[in-house]
């Protein structure tokens, strides 16, 4: 087994999740793209593109990674594209969408015969975080006003939404698919495809797959358009977990085993969004607070049970290390970054990607 820390990607996990997307892809008629700006680990996309369609972007590292790693179809989005990389955004891509009438307007000449679609933002969502929500107050994120979406519409094949996050309530779901009908419904038979984004957790226990395929088949053929999903951690889910070695066990009221590895540097999001990963057993009589080796006072991973006292040495497992884990990997207090190691499905696990102390160096200046 590869050193500590290291990220594990189970195929077989990740299989699980792709069986399910390609089950959405056949009943729903729905096209699937990989989110890279959750997972762009492309050692694996020699599974993922058997079961998904392409990638959607929000760079153009991002279009340039999708189109020469995973194929398929490449869409390229990004909240604000410059003068200086429009053009090589065009020359790597399917399709490009566009987040303001004001880039619109500025680029879409250059696109020639490359499809061209508008992020439409219709100001509802789900998201549980205001820093999250494209329909927080003052959002930059896309265009709401029907009227100026009209005003442009022949220069348009299509729109993008992005208004799920987390969202595993196929009721909240239909509802705002419903809102968006019901504001845009001039806008939409005249598009030829539309694409729902992502946040969308249809790869959950228990999720109605089935009612969620109807309601995307019922509308594709309701306005004539080619749906897409943008699925990032739900293609993801349980993949992959963060491995890491208990270096001391310090008592401060609670026992804290503090590990090789940080949330700040390994798992930013736990602390962008104040959550906790998984770590530990669902039961057992001896319970410890896992804590980042930085000196950041919030390093924190969780707190978990373990069937016996860990010692220094024992690894533990932090689980959902896939999305949003790997894009956002950094180098605070200059701590190893973890490796990136692949589990076959027959079980054999290799390393495909490794970090160093001139990995580091060559980050800075």
């Amino acid at each position: 087994m590869p050193s500590t820390p290291y990220y594990l990607i189970d195929k077989s996990a990740l299989l699980r999740n792709l069986q399910v997307i390609d089950y959405i892809r056949q009943h729903s008629g729905a096209k699937v793209l990989l989110a890279l700006k959750c997972f762009a680990t492309w050692s694996v996309f020699d599974l993922m593109r058997q079961y998904m369609d392409g990638t959607t972007s929000s760079s153009l590292y991002e279009v340039k990674l999708g189109y020469q790693k995973f194929g398929g179809e490449t869409h390229a989005y990004s909240v604000a594209f410059a003068d200086h990389e429009i053009d090589e955004v065009i020359a790597n891509c399917d399709k490009i969408i566009f987040n303001s009438i004001s880039q619109l307007t500025r680029f879409a000449s250059a696109a020639g015969d490359t499809p061209v679609g508008l992020r439409v933002n219709p100001g509802v969502s789900c998201a549980g975080f205001d820093l999250a929500d494209p329909a927080r107050q003052y959002s930059r994120l896309g265009e709401s006003d029907p009227a100026r979406i009209l005003s442009v519409l022949d220069k348009l094949d299509g729109i993008m939404i992005h208004n799920n996050c987390e969202n595993g309530d196929f009721a909240r779901f239909d509802q705002l698919l419903t809102q968006v009908e019901q504001d845009y419904g001039a806008i939409l038979p005249h598009l030829k495809w539309v694409s729902l984004g992502g946040g969308i957790s249809f790869t959950a226990q228990d999720y109605p797959l089935d009612a969620f395929c109807e309601r995307l088949r019922q509308f594709a053929k309701q306005y004539k358009v080619q749906v897409y999903l943008e699925p990032g951690e739900a293609a993801v889910r349980h993949s992959t977990t963060l491995q890491v070695s208990v270096l001391d066990i310090v008592v401060n009221e609670k026992q804290l085993a503090i590990v090789d590895s940080s949330t700040e540097a390994h798992m930013l999001d736990l602390l962008i969004y104040r959550e906790t990963a998984p770590v530990g057993q669902d039961t057992g009589e001896h319970a410890y607070m896992v804590c980042g080796k930085t000196c950041l006072a919030g390093d924190i991973f969780g707190e978990g049970r373990f069937t016996r006292p860990l010692q220094i040495g024992d690894q533990i497992a932090i689980g959902d290390a896939g999305g949003y884990t790997m894009v956002k990997k950094n180098w605070f207090n200059g701590i190893h970054m973890p490796s990136i190691a692949v589990k076959d499905e027959d079980g054999s696990v290799r390393v495909v990607r490794d970090f160093s102390f001139d990995d580091y160096v060559n980050s800075l200046s």
